[in-house]
């Protein structure tokens, strides 16, 4: 089997449904202790199975060297994701999220250290990281300065990494040609956004949608979705009764297969560090969504649960 491909909105693109999300290659102390060569073997594999689309950002430490030291010389085979708005080096001892300023000085030197340390002379992407609002963007001519980039050619399209409460203005704004947006089976908060965006032609990256998508064998689940109070994806989970919907299926499996069946997404971008995990991540996404009654079934109990 390969992996299904889906139109990145207007773009033109057409990406994986699982796209490498390289966050957890930011190292220590903020993410897991890997060694560069481990990295190197794990991005290349990445390629090898098929995925075409890697998502990073300055505020991954190492995560951009990495990638331009080990997938620079194939950089033609993937759709290459960052981020502006992020400081050039964190804070000192500083733990995420970090700072940010989006004015034009900071967010033009933020796109040309990215260029330098992936080793490439564009992005197909460049997402406003962290969601600033409107009003932020328009005060400090952030979109104007993203423009001004893509006339030059040093990024191809223009995105947002956003949530709410500014998200239904990112995408009235008719300027962003991708957004990416949290969702998954037990945090459902932007899954009317998502179809909004999708269908005002934008393409979809969808984060969370495993690594804190829900339960898990192998991790502590009970910390929160991201933006959740820690426990509420777990009583989410629990009171939905959605272990009797998984039918001989893990329950990662279901998580990631859920977030697939959304039909606005056009990629989930799910990090490891462990070539493992990326292995049963492939073997999971190469079967698709979930059946249609059981997405629809989830999505019953859900609500009902949230009444």
């Amino acid at each position: 089997m390969t992996l299904q491909t889906r139109p990145l909105g207007r773009t033109g693109a057409d990406v994986t449904i699982l796209g490498y999300g390289a966050m957890e290659l930011r190292g220590v102390p903020n993410g897991p202790d890997i060694a560069d060569e481990d990295a190197g073997r794990l991005l290349n594999a990445v390629l090898d199975s098929g995925i075409n689309l890697i998502d990073t950002s300055i505020d991954y430490g190492r995560s951009e060297e990495l990638i331009g030291r080990y997938l620079g010389h194939r950089r033609e085979e993937y759709f290459l994701a960052s981020k502006c708005g992020c400081l050039l080096e964190p804070p000192p001892g500083a733990r995420p999220p970090f700072p940010h300023d989006y004015s034009p000085r900071n967010v033009r030197a933020g796109v040309e250290q990215s260029l330098r340390r992936l080793g490439t002379d564009r992005l197909d992407l460049v997402q406003v990281h962290m969601s600033p609002s409107r009003d932020q963007l328009e005060a400090d001519e952030t979109i104007e300065t993203m423009g001004a980039l893509r006339q030059e050619g040093k990024v191809r399209f223009l995105g947002m990494s956003g949530t709410l409460p500014s998200l239904p203005d990112h995408i009235a704004m008719n300027v962003f040609d991708v957004f990416q947006i949290p969702y998954s089976v037990v945090q459902r908060e932007h899954e009317d956004l998502i179809t909004a965006a999708a269908q005002a032609g934008a393409g979809t990256l969808i984060r969370g949608g495993a690594a804190r998508g829900g339960p898990a064998d192998d991790k502590d689940w009970r910390q929160g979705p991201l933006g959740l109070p820690q426990g509420e994806g777990q009583r989410r989970w629990a009171e939905s009764s959605i272990d009797d919907l998984l039918d001989g299926m893990s329950r990662i499996e279901f998580v990631l297969r859920f977030t697939l069946s959304h039909p606005g997404l056009s990629t989930t971008i799910v990090g490891t560090s462990s070539l493992d995990h990326l292995r049963n991540n492939l073997a999971i996404a190469e079967l698709g969504p979930l059946p249609a009654e059981v997405y629809q079934t989830a999505k019953d109990r859900l609500a009902a649960a949230a009444a």
